[in-house]
């Protein structure tokens, strides 16, 4: 007899939702954790007594955690306490100029006319167009295994509505917004996904369009940090029996047969179970946990193909003044073009930005806890390679801290270096160390068309029974509530065929 029914490997969100929704169905889970906190890129950690998030800022669309509470017999608002964040983000731009975005689809309509009439008009048209498209992904695709081609023509047979938004697949992110927008503010204004979901906007797929509508849905900050979420879905798996295990790496997955039978961790114990759900970088279990000899020639040539999401080094500063900011989610903005430029150039020679873009997060602004009584917290989310030339990511991690701090106090946050008591830089290696994600890939794969849906690994693995994978790197990919859907899907699989 097996150990367990089933072994999550990791857990972070998709891993501790797959494992408290298998729990709730009656089967011994196990989840094996190889660091000493649960969440992975989406945690909290104490220093000096500020509360610092790694890697996920704010929360957004909401339907996946919904969903799952609702699978464990409870409710998200039942077990996560959220403060809304509204205005839902400022945006900086390259003068110092400011822009503050409130939650309203109107009254952002209003401010966008008073930059540009015409897109002003343009942005109420947009909405409508990628807010449908939102609403419908999230419920259909975004909630349904796409393991094959059959698996994609049953969701959009089951909701033909889908082929409405073709357009959005097969262009790019700038030619969407583009062919809304034609004030280059305007456009800077809304084009952020663009530049923070692991591609430039030349390259990154139209669907993203979506994500500069996605606030208006409602934007979140759970209080008392990142952490709340992966707790929530810890306690509600722990009432149903599931058992959770820290400092446990796993170093194999055990197979026989190309069925998975179970794992061996890093100190040589064996523990059997005959379901394996892996929430960890698919190129990671494929080639190194399971190893190439289990898999078939075309899964060995697919898998190696995939390439790594890009990295985000990030850092945290506490603060014993109150920045100039207006909002919880702020955006240090470039354009477009140099955003594309840069991809294109200095990136791929290493280099860092000569100009700092960068996502601040300003959680003090809506959670008065995440620091001492007078003092504030900043997550400033940066762009960086893995592999830079000009600096050690480990040896010079404060002093490129420093120094882009003092970038950004020149225009965008004014006196921001004079005020740090705290500092933290997270690199991409530390990512890569702590979490275990290759080259600090935080959204696991690159989340292209070619990447995406039925070309991203499978949820079930089409290689080895037994084994389902949930996170970043299987549909629908990264980003809190895509690992949380994820996890859906995981769990809602076994049921079906084990």
């Amino acid at each position: 007899m097996a150990d367990y029914d089933v072994i999550v490997i990791g857990a972070g969100l998709g891993g501790l939702t797959a494992g408290a929704l298998l729990a709730r169905q009656g089967r011994r889970t196990l989840v094996l954790e190889q660091g000493k906190n649960i969440g992975g890129c989406c945690s909290t950690y104490e220093r000096a007594g500020y509360r610092f998030d790694v890697g996920a800022t704010i929360l957004e669309i909401l339907r996946p955690f919904e969903l799952a509470f609702e699978k464990l017999g409870t409710s998200f608002e039942k077990e996560v306490e959220l403060e809304p964040c509204d205005p839902v983000y400022g945006i900086i731009f390259e003068d110092g100029s400011r822009l503050t975005y409130p939650s309203s689809i109107e009254a952002k309509a209003e401010i966008i006319s008073r930059i540009s009439p015409e897109d002003g008009k343009a942005w109420l048209e947009y909405a409508r167009y990628v807010g449908d498209f939102m609403r419908t992904a999230v419920e259909g695709f975004f909630l349904s295994p796409v393991n094959t081609m059959s698996d994609m023509a049953r969701v959009i047979l089951k909701d033909p509505h889908l082929l409405k938004f073709l357009p959005l697949f097969n262009r790019s992110f700038e030619e969407v917004m583009r062919g809304y927008f034609k004030d280059e503010r305007v456009l800077d204004s809304l084009s952020y996904p663009g530049k923070f979901c692991g591609q430039p906007p030349a390259l990154a797929p139209g669907i993203f369009a979506f994500l500069s509508y996605a606030e208006h849905e409602g934007v979140f900050f759970p209080r008392g940090g990142m952490i709340a979420l992966p707790e929530a879905m810890r306690r509600c798996g722990e009432r149903f029996g599931m058992e959770l295990r820290l400092g446990q790496r796993v170093e194999k997955v055990l197979v026989g047969g190309r069925r998975a039978r179970g794992v061996v961790l890093a100190d040589g114990t064996e523990i059997t179970a005959p379901v394996i759900v892996s929430n960890i970088n698919a190129k990671t279990l494929y080639l190194e946990k399971i190893g190439e000899e289990h898999l078939p020639w075309l899964a060995r040539y697919g898998i190696k193909s995939y390439r790594l999401s890009a990295s985000a080094p990030m850092i945290n500063v506490g603060l014993d003044y109150r920045p100039p900011l207006e909002a919880h989610h702020n955006i240090v903005t470039v354009s477009m073009e140099k955003s594309n430029a840069y991809w294109f150039g200095d990136m791929q020679r290493g280099l860092l930005p000569k100009e700092p873009y960068a996502l601040v997060c300003f959680p003090t602004f809506s959670d008065a806890s995440m620091a001492p009584e007078g003092r504030h917290v900043l997550n400033i989310v940066m762009t960086g390679p893995y592999h830079v030339s000009e600096l050690d990511w480990d040896r010079d991690k404060k002093a490129y801290g420093e120094r882009q701090l003092e970038k950004l106090s020149e225009k965008a946050i004014p006196g921001l270096a004079d005020h740090v008591e705290v500092m933290d830089v997270l690199t991409p290696r530390d990512y890569e160390r702590w979490l275990l994600t290759p080259e600090g890939a935080i959204l696991g794969l690159d989340m292209d068309v070619p990447s995406s849906a039925v070309f991203r690994p499978a949820s079930r693995s089409k290689s080895i029974k037994g084994l389902y994978l949930a996170g970043a790197s299987t549909h629908p990919g990264g980003g809190l509530p895509s690992v949380v859907a994820s996890g859906i899907i995981a769990s809602d699989l076994i049921q079906h065929y084990e």
